[in-house]
């Protein structure tokens, strides 16, 4: 029985040395049960709630992204979203706020769309919009806040997809192209580059199961996608387990409740690690202007939250170059501070 076991166990021993993102989530575990025991088991609790909260949405992606790349449709989408580069962003820019996928969600779609080659500017425009907005969030913020400041949300959604997306125009026209994907990734992403030399237009079957190399690219994706979500996703839900143990909403109310200037900006930079998921946050915006939040720093918060929270951070990291995650992440927390004080000054009603 041992001589079994042991080459079993040194295997898993060895699998875990060679993850990192196994191995960070077995040392915080192991450091949880050290310093605060009676935390591990919340936390464990908490992690396993959020991944089956958000397996629906996170199903979907990654099925989409897996049926985009069997049938050939991720060139065509390539192709759409690679034309004219402004009219290009302005249309991911809506189609992100009309879309019902979350910061995390959305992460195997924004992997399969740069594989396939569609340009960084649409890519995040797409990004950035599609977390903040979509028809469902749109209702229950309505219901939960306001409908005034659901409105505001949904126009400053699209603005912010529009501001990330020229951004990236702009850094590519004065500065040159931006290497994106890590080379390993690169060099594994499809052949049939919009435009490209592979020649002719995209062919989409959609009848993938007809083909068995269809069939095994189909699984081979959304093994890929799957197992990269639920591993980067599984440590950045036990990172937020802590986070919401010890930031607690009265040390959030206390913080970002007052009206003075430097609420928005401290709003901005505490929604990335307070904030749940765009639907735990209403209720928890709700009561934070009850207890005094200005508007504008309420818009800042969710916004803030919404593109740039730590678990969609987590994936992003490990998808992208360090460049862009640093871009993606300043444009999140830019615009936000910016959608505050726009808000403010405007003067609209919650």
């Amino acid at each position: 029985m041992n001589s079994v076991v042991l080459p079993r166990g040194r295997i898993a021993l060895r699998a875990l040395r060679a993850d990192r993102v196994l191995l960070a989530g077995a040392v915080l575990l192991a450091g949880i049960a050290i310093l605060d025991t009676p935390q591990l088991l919340p936390s464990i609790l908490f992690t396993g709630a959020a991944l089956l909260d958000i397996a629906p949405y996170l199903l979907a992606a990654v099925l989409i992204a897996a049926l985009a790349k069997a049938t050939g449709a991720d060139a065509l989408i390539a192709g759409a979203f690679s034309g004219k580069s402004s009219r290009a962003v302005m249309g991911a820019a809506l189609v992100g706020a009309l879309s019902p996928f979350c910061s995390c969600g959305v992460i195997p779609l924004i992997a399969s769309m740069l594989r396939a080659g569609v340009p960084l500017a649409p890519v995040m425009a797409f990004w950035i919009a599609s977390p903040l907005m979509s028809p469902e969030m749109f209702v229950l913020t309505a219901a939960g806040i306001g409908t005034g400041f659901a409105i505001a949300k949904t126009v400053i959604t699209i603005v912010l997809g529009l501001l990330a997306g020229f951004t990236v125009i702009w850094i590519e026209r004065t500065h040159g192209p931006i290497a994106v994907l890590p080379d390993e990734a690169a060099a594994a992403s499809t052949c049939c580059k919009p435009r490209s030399a592979c020649g002719g237009k995209p062919q989409v079957h959609w009848r993938f199961w007809q083909q068995a190399p269809r069939r095994a690219a189909f699984r081979a994706e959304a093994l890929s996608n799957g197992t990269f979500l639920l591993r980067w996703l599984t440590l950045a839900f036990v990172l937020e387990s802590l986070m919401v143990s010890y930031m607690p909403a009265d040390l959030i109310a206390t913080a970002v409740g007052g009206g003075t200037w430097f609420a928005i900006p401290l709003a901005t930079l505490v929604g990335v690690p307070a904030y749940l998921n765009g639907y735990a946050a209403i209720p928890l915006v709700s009561g934070l202007l009850d207890l005094g939040m200005s508007p504008g720093a309420a818009m800042s918060f969710v916004t803030a939250g919404a593109v740039s929270s730590i678990p969609a951070a987590v994936a992003v990291w490990a998808l992208v170059r360090r460049r862009v995650f640093v871009l993606y992440v300043a444009l999140g927390l830019f615009g936000s501070a910016l959608a505050g004080f726009a808000y403010q000054l405007s003067g609209a009603p919650v």
